[in-house]
């Protein structure tokens, strides 16, 4: 999946597939992880979220399922 880089302090870049609902989000830190069945509402109000982390934290996280990717 393609992924593109965003402004935070702990993710690099986020990608989405608008088909398989999945949003792929790379950290820093190398780790990439895709949640799973995400709407592209929610993409679309992460991506343009102010803070991409606190987001993720607070409405992504706990509420989809998720992979680590390798």
């Amino acid at each position: 999946m393609d992924r593109r880089p965003v402004t935070s302090e702990s993710i690099a870049a986020v990608g989405y597939d608008a088909d398989r609902r999945v949003l792929e989000v790379e950290f820093h830190n190398g780790r990439v992880y895709q949640y799973l069945d995400v709407p592209k509402k929610i993409y679309w109000q992460f991506a343009s979220a102010k803070s991409l982390g606190t987001f993720l934290n607070q409405e992504i996280r706990d509420r989809y399922d998720f992979r680590a990717v390798d």
